[in-house]
């Protein structure tokens, strides 16, 4: 059986969740703490915990305090918060910090078969992880030594193996190709587990006067995506913003799905603007990067599509962007296997054909402006 840590100051939560886990067959709550003071010395003592659920409201430690502690001491458990509380910025404040999923606890418990669900998800997910890293002790790994300098990145056009710079805080103007910036070219990114990390990652180092709009899809229930947006475009030199219908696409904007509404565009006149799309989730996920995707298909202005999938689970994107290279030129970026977090909407594409470029996470700010040049 595989083990999991369950942190919660409430007793009875810890016995549902025992519960539930439990009910798996395959996991067991192993170890249980009230408070982040003795979750810590767990978890720094046991190195047979394969996932760790975490409320955010603790005396004597918080969730996040918690999790920010580990992950300074390079401890990669897949750690999972859950909260009854529906605190958009404490919860992307976790998932910044590294938390693979947010869980709201339910109001009725013990007939809430939509968090029993959840919870069985965050388990599937935490094994996917674990699998990557081959053992269980491979998740103790430091961040310093899982995402070092010599990552490689290829390209499908050049088959070429480059060696990753040590140094990506800012893109080198010699990398950016301006000779066909007059093209008009749409950069569309989708990303799921591990998301909201890794576009911290991406988004900041994009110049302000980049030569293209661009739209992002994160699996992200509604109520969420407006603090992701403000807190992305604080750390950010171009701009950006949660999506509003109406919207007219602008060069050097970013647009953040909202959450819980599918992101749609639609062109008239010349211009091209946001449409939300209330077609019921797609395979549980709404917003759905196929749908974002799909209405591409039928825009006339743009010469290019710039599609990037980064980690995640499952395959969102990849029947959207194999439609779409029915209809449009496209440059498809995808996140290696080493830097994602799960390696699952990024594997589906590379396995699809349509990939021109596999890199680290790094890399990938790079290689969009690379693609779509300044203005």
């Amino acid at each position: 059986m595989k083990k999991v840590l369950v942190i919660d100051d409430s007793a009875l939560m810890r016995r549902v969740m025992s519960d539930i886990i439990g009910n798996t067959n395959e996991y067991i709550v192993a170890y249980t703490a009230a408070n982040g003071v003795d979750a810590l010395r767990i978890i720094e003592e046991k190195r047979d915990i394969v996932a760790i659920f975490c409320d955010i409201n603790m005396p004597k430690m918080n969730g996040l305090e918690l999790l920010k502690i580990i992950k300074e001491r390079g401890i990669e458990t897949p750690f999972i918060i859950f909260s009854a509380q529906d605190d958009a910025k404490d919860t992307f404040t976790a998932l910044e910090l590294g938390a693979m999923e947010f869980i709201k606890k339910p109001t009725r418990i013990f007939v809430d078969v939509e968090f029993r669900d959840k919870v069985n998800k965050a388990l599937f997910i935490a094994s996917s992880i674990n699998d990557k890293d081959g053992v269980i002790d491979a998740t103790y790994k430091s961040h310093k030594t899982r995402h070092g300098a010599g990552i490689i990145y290829q390209s499908k056009e050049t088959g070429t193996r480059i060696p990753e710079s040590k140094s990506t805080s800012s893109i080198s103007t010699s990398v950016i190709d301006n000779s066909n910036v007059k093209s008009r070219k749409l950069v569309a990114l989708v990303c799921s587990t591990g998301g909201p990390k890794a576009l911290q990652a991406v988004i900041p180092k994009l110049p302000k006067n980049l030569a293209a709009p661009m739209l992002v899809v994160q699996h992200m229930p509604a109520g969420f995506t407006d603090t992701m947006a403000h807190r992305l475009d604080e750390l950010s030199d171009i701009c950006v913003k949660e999506a509003a219908e109406g919207d007219v696409l602008k060069n050097g904007v970013v647009y953040i799905a909202k959450g819980g509404t599918h992101l749609a565009v639609k062109e008239e006149r010349g211009k091209v603007s946001i449409v939300f799309d209330d077609t019921p989730p797609i395979g549980g996920l709404k917003p759905c990067g196929n749908i974002m995707y799909g209405s591409i298909c039928n825009l006339f202005c743009y010469d290019e599509i710039v599609c990037v999938v980064l980690t995640g689970m499952g395959a969102d994107g990849t029947k959207g962007i194999t439609e779409l290279s029915g209809h449009k030129k496209l440059h498809v970026i995808a996140q290696d296997e080493k830097s994602s977090t799960v390696y699952g909407m990024p594997k589906a594409i590379y396995e699809s054909g349509l990939t021109d470029v596999v890199c680290d996470l790094n890399k990938v700010a790079e290689e969009i402006v690379k693609k779509v040049g300044v203005l």
